[in-house]
């Protein structure tokens, strides 16, 4: 059975940075329509099958599809990265929960994966949550970087956890030992 995957937590969201896009890209919620080029990005950015007829399964939590919580980057017209900020059972009712952060690979090393995740986190803040919590997987060191960098923590729910993020902190370079 394969371990759960890592998990990342932010304490507080007061002291949000600002969304900051490159020239040529803009940020937006979802409109009606948006399936298609919802599911072509998944499985171009995280991988595996994304089908249109689960997408709103997919981007709804137990309190349903937030249209404003659903994040799109365009350039050009096309469709190159979303985020969704949703609610999960099992997090406190003042906890969000960062969902399926993704940016074509011909868009990253821009800083589009961290302006999708502050806007994120910026729709949390609108809705009076006080945290954000992540689940990420051990290979995406660009994207627990980021995290780190918007002071993200991880959180050791899983025995294994302690040594998969000693593992992860050795391959950032990052000298501090993961906080229990």
């Amino acid at each position: 059975m394969p371990e759960p995957q890592l998990e990342m937590e932010l304490d507080c969201l007061d002291s949000l940075p600002e969304v900051a896009l490159p020239p040529g890209y803009r940020l937006r919620t979802y409109q009606e329509g948006d399936a298609a080029a919802w599911c072509q990005l998944m499985a171009a950015g995280i991988g595996g099958e994304h089908r249109e007829e689960a997408f709103l399964g997919s981007v709804s939590g137990p309190r349903g599809f937030d249209p404003e919580g659903l994040f799109f980057l365009e350039k050009d017209g096309q469709t190159v990265g979303s985020a969704c900020a949703v609610w999960r059972e099992g997090y406190a009712e003042d906890t969000g929960y960062v969902h399926m952060v993704a940016v074509d690979p011909r868009h990253q090393g821009r800083g589009l994966g961290r302006a999708l995740t502050v806007a994120v986190l910026y729709r949390f803040r609108e809705l009076g949550m006080r945290r954000a919590v992540l689940q990420t997987d051990d290979f995406r060191l660009p994207a627990i970087r980021l995290y780190l960098g918007l002071g993200f923590r991880p959180r050791l729910t899983h025995e294994g956890h302690q040594v998969r993020w000693r593992e992860v902190y050795h391959k950032l370079g990052r000298q501090e030992e993961p906080e229990r």
